[in-house]
C-alpha cells in the first residue's frame, strides 16, 4: 500500500488540510492518507480538554472521503506526539509499498532538524512539502543532509486554525473556512469561545 500521513494539531481541522491531501491522491497515487492528530504536540502549548474534539473534528471532516482514514496511534500513546515513534508503529501496522510518505508544510519543515530523532526520522519518511504562495524558500541544504523530499505545486488556500479560532471568538461566520460537520460540531460544542 502506498500511504501518506497527515499529522498535526488540527485545531480545528480546515478546508485547506482536506485540499492538501485530496491534491496528494490525485497527484501521487497513493492509497491512503492517513489523519494523525497530535495528543500532546511536542512544539505547541498544550490543552488536554480539547484534545478529543480535535480528533472528533478530524474524524467528521474526513467520513465521506473513501481515500482518507484517522488513526488515534498518538491518543494510545498519551505522551508527547513525536513523528518517529508513530513512523515505527505505523511500519509495524501497515504493508506499506516503499517509504511513508509525509505532508507538511514549509513552516514545519524548515524546522525538521530539531524534530525528535530527526536524523532516524529521515531514514524512514520522504516528505511532501506543501508552499505557500509567493513564499521563498530553499531547502538545499536538508537535500545535501539526506531529506528526501518534493514540493506539492497546489495553488494556495489562505486558511489557518488560528484564524479560524480568531473568528469565532469575535463572532464571525467560519462558513467556507471548515466543513459543514466541523462548523455544526464547534457550535454545538461551544469550542474556541
Amino acid at each position: 500500500m502506498k500511504l501518506c500521513i497527515f499529522a498535526g494539531t488540527f485545531n480545528p481541522i480546515h478546508n485547506a488540510h482536506l485540499m492538501m491531501a485530496q491534491y496528494a491522491i490525485d497527484n501521487f497515487g497513493f492509497d491512503k492518507i492517513l489523519f494523525i492528530p497530535a495528543f500532546k504536540p511536542p512544539h505547541k502549548d498544550y490543552d488536554s480538554q480539547i484534545s478529543e474534539h480535535r480528533f472528533n473534528m478530524v474524524e467528521l471532516a474526513i467520513e465521506n472521503n473513501s481515500h482518507f482514514e484517522i488513526s488515534n496511534i498518538e491518543f494510545q500513546r498519551e505522551s508527547k506526539s513525536y513523528t518517529y515513534l508513530t513512523i515505527l508503529e505505523l511500519y509495524k501496522l501497515y504493508n506499506v509499498d516503499g517509504k511513508i510518505n509525509m505532508l507538511i508544510g514549509t513552516d514545519a519543515f524548515e524546522k525538521i532538524e530539531s524534530w525528535y530523532e530527526t536524523d532516524k526520522l529521515k531514514e524512514l519518511v520522504d516528505f511532501i512539502v506543501f508552499v505557500r504562495e509567493n513564499e521563498k524558500v530553499n531547502f538545499d541544504k536538508l537535500k545535501e543532509k539526506g531529506y528526501n523530499f518534493k514540493f506539492a505545486k497546489m495553488s494556495f488556500c489562505d486558511i489557518s486554525s488560528t484564524e479560524i479560532r480568531q473568528k469565532i471568538q469575535t463572532n464571525q461566520s467560519i462558513q467556507n473556512l471548515v466543513t459543514k460537520e466541523v462548523k455544526e460540531y464547534i457550535e454545538k460544542n461551544g469550542l474556541y469561545k
